[in-house]
């Protein structure tokens, strides 16, 4: 079955599936959509009448690459995607406010019937994370709005987007931090042989930049046991900042230090649980929940199911990702 096969050959564990948010790595989705655009020879899976072929997205980097500032940068994205996409065209609009990436149904008038998600969440993907990594940073989204109907998986998009995420709109456009225009392309063509080695899985989960604040922060509390963590006052002395100029520099980043701590707790959380010597008891303790319990409420909230269920099926996701 062609499906099983792809599964595999992304590393993924096909009973994966069967936990309703069960999650796979940034690795493990990036291999999955570099098999499948493989199979297409579409990097835009069939979600335009005209194919995106093999290599694309390599020719929009290399287009892209010579840009000033993020104001040239996406003018030659959309540019870009202007020829190599029939149905659905970028747009770009900025203000004093915001950057709005339009993303406008050529093939499908207002009256008509929108994209499928897929399509939109592709172009978004494909736009910010390469906009991202050409300026350095992970750059803010403000609210998006989209024609289609909400999906099912509503809320993973709003990982995927932002929080203020509209379906059924009357149009479709991202709204970006306007400072990213301003910002200074950074990259060069030997980083860009990096980036493409670990495209897409360096960008297919909200962009992050290896050397942001974010980043130093989760190698920092990788090196304590969750319980030894420390509060955004402690961590901000040992990164010798001020515990505001923390805040302010990862909102700019996208992040709070919580939301970095939860995360980084759940990844660890999913990654103990492939290892069976260790008893769900002691994997609750040992990521400083006070109860077991504590530790099943937030297990469930980040995937779904509890965490019996999610070792049943066999769920392997690299924390390292």
């Amino acid at each position: 079955m062609a499906r099983v096969a792809l599964l595999e050959q992304a590393g993924i564990t096909p009973a994966t599936l069967a936990a309703p948010l069960a999650r796979v790595s940034a690795a493990q989705y990036g291999r999955l959509w570099s098999a499948v655009a493989d199979v297409l020879d579409d990097e835009f899976f069939g979600q335009d009448s005209h194919p995106m072929r093999r290599g694309s997205f390599a020719l929009l980097c290399h287009a892209a690459l010579g840009s000033r500032d993020g104001a040239q940068a996406l003018t030659r994205i959309a540019g870009f995607l202007r020829l190599v996409l029939d149905d659905l065209r970028c747009e770009i609009d900025t203000d004093a406010t915001r950057v709005r990436i339009r993303l406008v149904d050529t093939a499908q008038p207002s009256t008509h019937s929108p994209r499928p998600m897929l399509a939109y969440a592709t172009a978004f993907i494909m736009i910010y994370g390469l906009l991202c990594w050409l300026v350095g940073r992970r750059i803010p989204v403000l609210a998006a709005h989209l024609r289609c109907p909400e999906p099912a998986a509503a809320a993973e998009y709003r990982l995927m987007f932002c929080d203020a995420l509209f379906f059924d709109q009357p149009a479709s456009h991202v709204d970006l931090a306007p400072d990213c225009v301003t910002l200074p392309v950074v990259q060069t063509a030997a980083t860009l042989k990096v980036f493409l080695r670990e495209a897409p899985a360096n960008f297919i989960v909200k962009y992050r930049n290896p050397d942001s604040l974010a980043a130093r922060i989760r190698r920092k509390l990788r090196q304590a046991p969750p319980v030894d963590w420390p509060d955004s006052e402690d961590i901000a002395a040992a990164l010798n900042m001020a515990e505001a100029t923390l805040r302010r520099r990862l909102k700019q980043e996208g992040a709070t230090y919580q939301s970095i701590r939860d995360a980084l707790r759940r990844d660890l959380a999913i990654a103990r649980l492939a290892d069976t010597t260790q008893t769900i008891a002691e994997i609750a303790h040992a990521l400083g929940f006070a109860e077991p319990s504590a530790f099943h409420r937030a297990f469930k909230k980040w995937t779904g199911v509890r965490p019996a269920a999610y070792r049943g099926i066999g769920a392997v996701v690299d924390a390292e990702a």
